[in-house]
């Protein structure tokens, strides 16, 4: 007998029980209801109406709805037994993996229009997927298409790879702390508005990450920092001609800038015995002479064995690394601000396999001057002061050129 038989026969029976006259009270509570349904297509002698079809099927729809419920509430009950199912935040990266760059198209074919090009290790969001092998995908400005066969998606290890994870500092001065706690021993300090290399990320939960510092890894407050990955993301046309355009600005001014310094140091040579002090030091430094980056560079390595003091910039008193990028640029006539992260978007970048003295070398939370021979001049820490370091000690994230 199916389940709507079965029904029809408790319904049944219910108007049976009822009909008879026998057990209303204590049955009609036992079949939810039913009794009551049934007692409604009596007549006023308690003879069955005429209109006992009708009573059927009221029941038949009051089983349904309470059916229903219990269904409703089962459904319920699985879903918060249930652990929820988390899709990973990479599932819908998708990593360019090409020689140079992937065209992003208008539409879901190569004789479309070419919207911008997404360089090999950048990376897109996946909006969706054609029948014909392409995705359609958003990539900083651009939103369009590109074919499957040059992208990766869902690789959470490529992802990381490629990107990078930063901590922004948000308060004026933060302790970089040892261990992950406000009662362990401060590493170094770090300033408003710069970036660190988040190395770790796995307390975050707990309030704690830790960042790489030029005097090591150590542990940040997650109150007082913003936490955001970098991707490289694509490029549009209009992106790429502005871009092509502003790097041959930032040439055209570091000449401006090379050929004022030049102007300065001949002032300065015609005016002076060649020697300055600064900063009431018994030691005697040359003036800056010259107006390229090696003049920079020989400027800067006078100044090695010089302490290193947080937020200073004196380059004889005490000067932090920031500081004595700045101070040195600032002898040449070069305005630069006083921040590690802010240094790291002056001039205009070349790879690290073509830097050239002078050349700023960035770092996470770090700046340093670049002398040759895959060598730094910088402010490292208040144990070792200013001094030459090799420029790959550390992970390089920019190299910056002035002149």
């Amino acid at each position: 007998m199916d389940y709507r038989m079965k029904r029809i026969a408790s319904c049944l029976l219910a108007g049976a029980i009822v009909i008879s006259g026998t057990g209303v009270g204590t049955y009609g509570a036992q079949t939810g209801g039913v009794s009551a349904v049934i007692a409604t297509g009596l007549s006023s002698n308690g003879s069955p109406a005429a209109g006992f079809s009708k009573m059927l099927s009221q029941c038949l729809i009051e089983s349904d709805k309470a059916v229903a419920e219990a269904a409703a509430q089962a459904e319920e009950q699985v879903s918060e037994n249930d652990v929820p199912v988390v899709a990973s935040e990479y599932a819908d990266i998708a990593i360019a993996q090409v020689d140079n760059y992937v065209n992003v198209r208008s539409e879901p074919n190569t004789d479309s229009e070419v919207l911008g090009k997404l360089y090999n290790n950048s990376a897109a969001t996946v909006l969706e997927t054609t029948e014909d092998g392409w995705y359609k995908i958003t990539s900083g400005s651009v939103t369009g298409y590109v074919k499957c066969e040059y992208v990766v998606t869902g690789d959470e290890e490529l992802a990381k790879k490629v990107s990078t994870r930063y901590a922004t500092v948000t308060t004026t001065t933060l302790y970089v702390r040892m261990e992950p706690s406000t009662e362990a021993g401060i590493l170094t300090m770090l300033g408003e508005g710069d970036d660190f290399v988040v190395v770790d990320d796995s307390m975050k939960d707990s309030g704690w990450v830790i960042v790489t510092t030029e005097e090591g890894d150590g542990y940040v407050s997650t109150d007082y920092v913003n936490l955001w990955t970098d991707y490289v993301t694509a490029e549009s046309k209009a992106e790429e001609e502005a871009r092509l355009a502003k790097e041959e600005a930032e040439r055209q001014a570091a000449a401006a800038a090379a050929a004022k310094a030049k102007q300065k140091s001949s002032k300065n040579s015609s005016s002076s015995d060649g020697t300055s002090s600064s900063g009431g030091s018994s030691a005697s430094y040359a003036a800056p002479s010259g107006s390229n980056g090696q003049a920079v560079a020989s400027y800067a390595s006078q100044f090695i064995g010089n302490p290193y003091v947080y937020g200073g910039s004196s380059l004889t008193n005490g000067t932090d690394c920031s500081g004595f990028v700045m101070s040195v640029y600032a002898a040449f006539g070069i305005s630069l601000p006083h921040s590690s992260s802010g240094q790291r978007s002056a001039g205009y970048e070349v790879n690290l396999s073509e830097a050239q003295p002078g050349d700023i070398v960035c770092y996470s939370g770090h700046v340093g001057i670049y002398v040759g021979n895959n060598t730094i001049v910088h402010a490292s820490t208040p144990s070792s002061g200013i001094k030459y370091s090799t420029a790959t000690y550390r992970n390089v994230l920019s190299v910056r050129r002035i002149f």
